[in-house]
């Protein structure tokens, strides 16, 4: 598949419409793995916010999602997934070229989830029991209680670079799901594909103006939908410092909001450890997408019996993994998103290096043919790491692997949760049932035994403490997207029965 592509100029899609911005104004999208610009998005404003809230808000109200039943709602939905099955070349070209996101990565696993996310979402909510009759209370005067769920009304989400799509359609299938009407702002760096999407839900059959996307700036377009009165939650992916201020904003109009943010994810190794399994798996938890995931196993807590052994082991296996264009299928690894966030890890790298931990592979930016004009790094790993330093504690969002040794269990979970975040953590070794006993052990959303990036649609996702709140994927995320009514009916019509009218009379 060729990068080769000719600049494109995509308005953005509000009402089931190519919209241009108010502003009139477009910005460079730049492929990460050639620094060239491969298209224009519009440049939105809290004009274009308005505009997509009165719509989505307008849709909502007249019923023509709302109000159909949830079957109606989960057979468009399978139509949606359908539609992507039929426009995945399309949509792999679109986000390859703005994320720097591998072939192998796309193909093999972002179309995957999202027909996954659709599909199994869809099936999920028919089994969801929107009213729930209590039974019949007798204390107050015979009454009944039925506990009905319904849909927000506008919902907004603000997704990341990393994973536009995946994450993307983690918010849209619940919202949609549930009858919501939904506004998505995807990262100014990745928003092609999210476009798209959004143009075949409206050819899949779902009512323009039920989902629709805003490009711009976080400082302006997200800012716009978090404080914005009739957006009745918010859903974001991103930094926890990013998540902290929508947080601040929301509580201006107390709206509901999902929180999936940083993680510095811990990955215990214990003694017994099959090395053959393990190695390429902690390699796949920290270098998957060049590192640029949440949930990535950023800090290797191993055994000091084995710890030598697992370093050299890590070294020799990361020079098997190719660096290239992400359009060719042999690349393992990509570039990292922007010349910014290169930067920014690199700075990470020295900072490691100056605090005196071991750097054992990479810790450069990576060049040679087909890797000049991008923005790659080489897979770096880094031994003796202590859990205080600098690139033990924060999120580097890159390929940058810490290596910290332990003696006693105590001592590794100690290890493991001595962290702001809390999103994933890990266990590797032989005995399960020892590994399950740790993994409780570990003050994370997503606790892995033997395996990473283990993403079940069926299952929660989210984080303890600093890393978030709410939970994406699962039956319990409609929750999230809908409100819970009390409907209380009277079951007598004689006074004498009803022991709260004697409080006043």
């Amino acid at each position: 598949m060729t990068t080769d592509v000719q600049v494109k100029i995509f308005p953005q899609f509000i009402n089931g419409e190519w919209t241009p911005p108010a502003s009139g104004e477009f910005f460079d999208v730049i492929n990460p793995a050639t620094s060239e610009v491969v298209a224009k998005v519009s440049k939105g404003n809290q004009e274009d916010v308005n505009k997509a809230v009165q719509n989505a808000k307008e849709v909502f109200e007249s019923g023509v999602w709302s109000e159909k039943t949830q079957a109606e709602r989960a057979q468009i939905m399978l139509q949606f997934a359908g539609k992507i099955r039929e426009h995945a070349q399309e949509i792999i070209f679109l986000e390859g070229i703005s994320t720097g996101a591998t072939l192998r990565k796309l193909g093999g696993a972002d179309i995957r989830q999202l027909i996954l996310s659709l599909t199994q979402t869809a099936d999920l909510s028919l089994k969801y029991e929107a009213v729930t009759a209590l039974p019949v209370n007798e204390q107050l005067g015979p009454n009944r209680s039925l506990l009905v769920r319904e849909p927000l009304g506008v919902v907004a989400a603000i997704t990341p670079f990393n994973f536009p799509l995946v994450l993307a359609m983690w918010k849209i299938a619940p919202a949609i799901a549930m009858g919501n009407s939904i506004i998505i702002k995807p990262a100014s760096n990745t928003p092609l594909g999210t476009l798209k999407l959004a143009q075949l839900a409206v050819e899949a059959g779902i009512p323009p103006g039920v989902i629709n996307v805003i490009t711009g700036p976080g400082a302006e377009v997200g800012d716009a939908l978090v404080t914005h009165p009739d957006v009745s939650k918010v859903a974001f992916t991103g930094s926890t410092e990013v998540g902290r201020k929508i947080m601040a904003q929301a509580a201006g109009t107390v709206k509901k909001v999902t929180l999936e943010l940083g993680g510095k994810a811990p990955a215990i190794v214990l003694p017994d450890v099959d090395l053959e399994v393990a190695i390429p798996g902690i390699l796949l938890g920290v270098f998957f997408h060049s590192g640029q995931v949440c949930e990535a196993s950023t800090r290797l807590i191993v055994h000091e019996s084995i710890y030598d052994i697992v370093v050299q082991q890590l070294v020799e296996t990361t020079k098997k993994i190719k660096l290239g264009q992400p359009l060719d299928m042999t690349t393992g690894m990509g570039p990292v998103i922007s010349e910014s966030q290169m930067n920014k890890i690199l700075d990470y790298i020295q900072s490691g290096i100056d605090e005196g931990a071991r750097l054992v592979s990479g810790g450069k930016r990576a060049t040679g043919p087909g890797l000049d004009n991008g923005y790659f790094i080489e897979p770096t790993i880094f031994a003796d790491v202590t859990n205080d330093m600098k690139i033990a504690r924060e999120e580097i969002f890159g390929p940058v692997l810490c290596v910290i040794k332990y003696s006693t269990e105590k001592e590794a979970i100690d290890i493991a949760n001595d962290t702001e975040y809390g999103l994933s953590g890990g266990v590797w070794g032989r005995d399960v049932t020892k590994a399950n006993e740790i993994a409780t052990k570990i003050n994370a959303g997503t606790v892995w035994i033997n395996d990473w990036h283990i993403f079940r649609t069926d299952a929660p996702f989210g984080g303890y403490k600093q890393s978030g709140l709410g939970r994406e994927q699962g039956a319990q995320v409609f929750d999230d997207y809908t409100e819970l009514k009390n409907i209380c009916t009277s079951l007598t019509t004689e006074n004498a029965q009803r022991p709260a009218l004697g409080l006043i009379f």
